[in-house]
């Protein structure tokens, strides 16, 4: 008797399952019938369809574990309630399949995009993605004449087509790419990317144009879903961190919006509003009133958080000086083959996260040193970059600016 093995009436089960699956789908929908991959058929593909593939690909990767120690918006908080980068990818998971199967789009794929979103993140944010793309620019137009930049989201979509060589579809990478626009809309129209080659282009633009990533949009509804959902993940859920680490009012934090002040409540009607707002339709759409209110609550929450002056201090007190001196030490490291360095014995040397720096038949390391170094810190958590800070002495004054609000201030 084969253990691992369906019969061929098992088989024949199977793919009737599979094939009542795409017909149940909007006629919006992506269908798993049109997903597009490089390589072959993934192993065991009729019971892991193509997008359902992709998330398993996501969430077994060596990256998806760090999300744990990867700061959402408040880094130097020990408070177990402020909300970190691993509960993020997951809420934004579910409000966009809460969506997604309202109008009956393919929620295999709305996981994968929501769970592999992030995965660019640096340590400590988007302050750190901020100075790790300083670092990175400055250098590249010093070793190679033309600046770079660094964005999660592209980065995200690196880990996936280049670092790890996963074999994600053309659909899941898009939706990865073009989650997070820098301004909410209040209609999201998915574009027209049918292509590797067309995605390899758009992915190279967005290194050396500045500010081209802000342009993108997702090549499917359930990429689109996922980016408005990430929005109404984080709207909700940023005021509710403010006021737990008490730099909102009680009277400021209940102030009266139309789509609610409570994380839950802000959640429900912008859903609802969305989903009325969007059967049958190829996009995705809002009123102009739900619009507008969720539009200034994000506006608000950037205010109090990003543009804050005593929110930023502790970032470009300790987090800049240490990523700009810490970028140079590994630098040096990997143009040195210093092996003994962090980033040979944490990086390199591993045989899945080293591989793509390789020459396959010679074994040396063939990566660009600046790719190599940004890569490796857009990897770390907070505490393993403040360790490899700490053991290597790459700033011990820095260091001693690192202060953290304990759980009973």
């Amino acid at each position: 008797m084969n253990y691992f093995e369906f019969t061929n009436a098992e088989k024949k089960y199977l793919e009737e399952i599979n094939g009542e699956f795409d017909v149940r789908l909007s006629k919006y929908a992506a269908k798993n019938s049109e997903a597009k991959r490089i390589a072959k058929k993934p192993r065991h593909d009729i019971i892991r369809p193509p997008y359902s593939y992709d998330v398993d690909c996501i969430i077994y990767n060596p990256f998806y574990n760090r999300y744990t120690d990867k700061t959402q918006v408040f880094s130097f908080y020990k408070n177990d309630d402020v909300t970190r980068r691993a509960l993020h990818v997951q809420l934004v998971s579910k409000i966009a399949k809460t969506i997604g199967r309202a109008l009956r789009l393919n929620l295999d794929l709305i996981e994968a995009i929501a769970l592999g979103h992030d995965m660019g993140h640096t340590p400590f944010g988007h302050k750190g993605e901020e100075f790790l793309s300083e670092c990175y620019s400055e250098n590249t137009a010093k070793h190679n004449g033309v600046p770079r930049y660094f964005n999660h989201n592209v980065h995200s979509a690196r880990i996936f087509r280049h670092i790890l060589e996963t074999d994600l579809t053309l659909q899941t990478l898009s939706g990865i790419i073009a989650h997070n626009g820098e301004r909410i809309c209040r209609e999201y129209t998915p574009s027209k990317i049918d292509t590797f080659k067309e995605f390899d282009s758009i992915m190279e633009s967005c290194y050396v144009e500045k500010g081209f990533h802000k342009g993108l949009r997702p090549n499917t509804l359930e990429g689109c879903v996922v980016r408005i959902s990430d929005m109404i993940a984080y709207a909700g859920k940023d005021r509710q961190d403010l006021y737990r680490v008490k730099l909102i009012t009680d009277e400021s934090f209940k102030t009266k919006r139309l789509i609610g002040t409570r994380n839950s409540d802000i959640i429900s009607n912008v859903i609802i509003n969305i989903i009325k707002n969007s059967i049958d339709s190829p996009s995705l759409n809002m009123d102009t009133e739900v619009f507008e209110d969720l539009r200034d609550l994000i506006a608000e929450n950037t205010r109090l958080i990003y543009l804050a002056e005593d929110v930023k201090e502790p970032y470009h007190e300790s987090i800049q000086p240490l990523m700009k001196k810490l970028y140079m030490r590994l630098y040096s490291d990997v143009e040195e083959r210093n092996f003994k360095s962090p980033i040979f014995v944490h990086y390199l040397n591993d045989f899945v996260l080293g591989e793509s720096y390789r020459n396959k038949a010679t074994r040396k390391i063939v990566g660009d040193t600046d790719e190599i170094v940004t890569d490796f810190i857009a990897a770390m958590t907070d505490d393993y970059f403040v360790d490899i800070c700490s053991e290597l002495h790459i700033d011990d004054e820095a260091l001693k600016h690192i202060k953290y609000h304990s759980y009973f201030e």
